[in-house]
């Protein structure tokens, strides 16, 4: 695949299929942060070394595969043009942070980007992999998979006492950072999720937004993930994790249920405004939009709105991005012009829909 089927299409492939418990976990992510042994790592490196890393994945990586991830594309950061790098993080290709390197750093992207592989970010190799829904021990299966097919050939940095070595102490030992993706509307709309968030705190976990560290909580998709790997085993990390999410979907599920019971009528108003303000607004900003598409894909799970597929507005919460908004335009918008741009892509492509 090349980059710029990467820039055109809002949607991963992946993200298409349906995941257990999808209607409320939308993806899960096992990121493994590695480091070459014998060479300073990117923190304190000097170009000679970082270029010499961007080269040696370039060489050995390039449309190659592995397993069912097919055809690597490397890609340089140093070539991407300021949007192109926006429309990666968007798609969660790669992270905000090494977007704003501007040279050294780079990534290796399957033909379905559900794998992604950062290289001279905060650490020489964050490999990502996703899956729909939740599944986060099948990913932590594959990401085991895919980490030794690398290391078949790489030296990591490792120590015996304290596992994996990386820039940041909070990676040390596992590496390991498994996060899930989940819509919570309905323990937002009930004010219990600010409740939540300090309880999971307390639990060694951290609740971030869509993007990650420094992120906002856009349209009630909150990212949920583990905070510390030393110590700790993979699996222990994983199944803390699981816990801590399969009782946040029982919450969420009573919450719906609860305003099904007590509000039908009010939630029903809600979501079907937000669906008239998607179809027929001249000019939507970002959180507003992501508040509608989050009400609309409430309507879908709980039967309210039949004829708009989720998959429409897993691409419409993309699409609609600054970065993927100028891309589509094919130049630099101001914020007025995103606004004007979104809102008649958003009308359009429900139309199309309908």
């Amino acid at each position: 695949m090349s980059l710029q089927q990467f820039m055109n299409e809002a949607i991963s492939p992946w993200l298409k299929e349906e995941g257990p418990d999808s209607d409320i976990v939308m993806s899960s992510r096992i990121r493994l942060a590695r480091n070459f042994a014998q060479v300073p790592f990117p923190i304190i490196a000097d170009a000679a070394d970082l270029d010499r890393i961007l080269e040696y994945f370039n060489q050995e990586y390039h449309h190659q595969s592995f397993l069912d991830y097919n055809d690597f594309e490397f890609v340089s950061m140093n070539e991407l043009k300021p949007i192109e790098k926006r429309v990666l993080v968007e798609k969660h290709l790669i992270s905000p942070h090494l977007a704003e390197k501007s040279i050294h750093g780079g990534v290796l992207i399957s033909k379905s980007e559900q794998v992604s592989v950062m290289i001279n970010e905060e650490d020489h190799i964050r490999v990502q992999l996703y899956f729909p829904g939740f599944q986060l021990n099948k990913a932590l299966e594959q990401a085991f998979a895919f980490d030794d097919w690398l290391e078949e050939k790489i030296n990591y940095a490792f120590d015996e006492q304290r596992g994996y070595l990386t820039s940041c102490p909070t990676n040390v030992g596992t590496g390991l950072r498994a996060s899930v993706m989940m819509h919570l509307p309905a323990l937002t709309l009930t004010q219990k999720v600010n409740r939540m968030i300090p309880a999971i705190n307390q639990l060694g976990l951290v609740v971030r937004g869509i993007y990650g560290e420094g992120s906002e909580a856009v349209g009630n998709i909150f990212q949920i993930s583990n905070q510390i790997t030393l110590g700790r085993s993979e699996k222990d990390i994983v199944e803390d994790l699981e816990s801590v999410v399969k009782k946040l979907i029982e919450q969420e599920r009573k919450a719906r249920q609860l305003l099904m019971e007590n509000s039908e009528l009010r939630l029903e108003d809600r979501i079907f405004r937000s669906y008239g303000v998607l179809k027929h607004s001249r000019i939507i900003e970002s959180k507003e939009a992501a508040t509608c598409l989050s009400d609309v894909r409430l309507g879908i799970d709980e039967g309210f709105i039949n004829h708009i597929s989720k998959t429409i507005l897993n691409e419409l919460m993309v699409l609609t991005q600054p970065g993927f908004l100028q891309q589509y335009a094919k130049r630099n918008l101001t914020p007025d012009e995103r606004d004007i741009l979104r809102a008649s892509i958003i009308r359009e492509r429900l139309q199309l829909e309908e």
